[in-house]
C-alpha cells in the first residue's frame, strides 16, 4: 500500500479545508429531492445542477465521456429509480464534445501515436451523429426492463457556448 500523494493533491486538500468551514449540506439525504437524474459528460464546462436550476441534494448526476448510456449507467439508474427517489431522467450530451469529433479508431490511433499506449481493448463510444446517438440512448433507457415503472426519460443537448439545453424528440 502506498502513502497518499499529498503533494500532488495539495491544492484540492487546501480548498477542502476552506470548504468545510462553511459546509452546509449535512442535513441532506441520498434521495434526489426533485426526483431527477442527469446523465451527462465529464466535461468540466458543464455544471449539471446549475444548468437545470437545481442545488445540491436535488438531483443525481451521472457523468462519463460523451454522456453515453453504458451498462454502468443503467445499473446506477436502476438503483436511483428504486432507492433514491428518481422519477425523471435527462440524458444530456453537449456541443463541442471530443467524443463526437471523430471515429473510435481515430481516438485509439491518437493515443497510440502521442503516448505509445494501445487502447483498442477499450470502447470509448464515440459518435459521428450526436443527435442519433442521443435518441438511441434515450430509447435504451426507456426500454430497459429493470427500471422502476413510470420513470420519464428525455434527451437534450447542452450548448457549451451559451448554456442552453435544447430538447430532442426521441
Amino acid at each position: 500500500m502506498s502513502d497518499f500523494p499529498h503533494e500532488e493533491f495539495a491544492d484540492a486538500l487546501a480548498a477542502n479545508d476552506e470548504y468545510i468551514k462553511s459546509f452546509k449540506y449535512s442535513e441532506l439525504t441520498g434521495v434526489a429531492q426533485r426526483g431527477l437524474a442527469i446523465v451527462t459528460c465529464m466535461d468540466s464546462r458543464i455544471n449539471p445542477l446549475s444548468v437545470a436550476g437545481m442545488k445540491s441534494g436535488d438531483a443525481k448526476i451521472l457523468r462519463n465521456a460523451g454522456a453515453r448510456v453504458t451498462e454502468d449507467v443503467l445499473r446506477t439508474l436502476v438503483l436511483a429509480t428504486y432507492l433514491l427517489g428518481v422519477k425523471r431522467i435527462l440524458i444530456m450530451p453537449h456541443t463541442n464534445c471530443r467524443m463526437a469529433m471523430g471515429e473510435e479508431a481515430d481516438i485509439h490511433a491518437l493515443i497510440q501515436k502521442e503516448h505509445g499506449v494501445d487502447t483498442r481493448s477499450l470502447e470509448f463510444r464515440t459518435v459521428t451523429d450526436q443527435r442519433e446517438a442521443l435518441i438511441t440512448d434515450v430509447n435504451r433507457v426507456r426500454s430497459y426492463p429493470l427500471l422502476n415503472a413510470g420513470v420519464v426519460v428525455g434527451g437534450a443537448i447542452y450548448d457549451v457556448t451559451n448554456g442552453k439545453i435544447t430538447p430532442v424528440d426521441c
